[in-house]
């Protein structure tokens, strides 16, 4: 099992020379179990893995979107594999506010004012798939992928895909109670080898946004040592959190734990060798 971070931004895209390391595409992470390949969510981290798979043997995939907010959608209209009819491509979300089926999420990003042609223009072989709060999918070829419900406005999925011994999971979009451990959440996440996490903002500025649905660096931690998971990567980074203010945050996790990771775009992981 690898895990690639094709995105890592969180709430929108960002410019300029202060983000060059760490990352300018908003939510995208590929993981691939043998030969198949999963795909959580589809910010525009999926352009560039769109174009990736163009040049390889793959031609089908499952999408797992962890909800519908922009910063994690905005990248379908252009993710190049649906228009190629040579695709097979399963697309998969669970409950939103709003939004009674997967292809709601879709029709609603391609239509007329917002967006010039609608997803009749795909040409894959596209088939939707909606989740419930607490799925498990069986996807063959021995992945299993779960699902938790999050504490988001509008509703969110987090996602732990198991495979070979293996498993990964993407816990994002998702706030805590100061002080109080997600039982649920620790449940989900126990015996995972490694999970990326919602680390929007220092426990210090938590208060002032405590209602946006995000978490901390300091929470990833805690849940890493509670769920005693190897690894946790920190992503959802702010667009004013720059290369020098994530350097900062890289000095503090290496001091406090050598399993606490910033996740930046491009970045990969092998379960089964170690970081790279």
């Amino acid at each position: 099992m690898t895990v690639k971070f094709w995105g890592t931004r969180g709430t929108r895209m960002v410019t300029g020379n202060a983000f060059r390391r760490y990352g300018r595409k908003t939510i995208c992470c590929a993981v691939r179990c043998g030969d198949r390949i999963v795909v959580l969510d589809a910010g525009s981290g999926i352009v560039p893995l769109g174009s990736e798979l163009q040049k390889s043997e793959t031609r089908s995939l499952d999408l797992f979107l962890t909800h519908a907010h922009y910063d994690h959608v905005e990248g379908i209209p252009f993710f190049q594999p649906f228009y190629e009819k040579s695709f097979r491509i399963r697309i998969w979300a669970g409950p939103l506010k709003g939004i009674e089926t997967t292809r709601d999420i879709v029709d609603g990003l391609m239509k007329e004012p917002y967006f010039p042609i609608r997803q009749e223009k795909f040409r894959a072989h596209i088939r939707y798939r909606d989740l419930g709060d607490e799925a498990v999918v069986e996807l063959g070829d021995g992945i299993v992928v779960r699902t938790i419900k999050l504490h988001h406005p509008g509703g969110a999925l987090g996602y732990r895909i198991d495979f070979e011994g293996r498993s990964f999971a993407l816990i994002t979009d998702t706030t805590h109670a100061p002080g109080q451990r997600d039982t649920a959440l620790l449940k989900f996440l126990n015996g995972v080898d490694a999970f990326a996490y919602d680390c929007s903002y220092r426990d210090s500025e938590f208060a002032q946004f405590a209602s946006f649905g995000h978490s901390t660096w300091e929470e990833a931690l805690r849940l890493k040592q509670a769920c005693g998971a190897d690894s946790v990567y920190g992503l959802h980074h702010m667009p004013d959190r720059s290369d020098k203010a994530l350097d900062a945050i890289a000095d503090w996790l290496a001091a406090e734990d050598g399993g606490a990771f910033i996740a930046r775009d491009g970045m990969e992981i092998a379960l089964d060798c170690g970081r790279r």
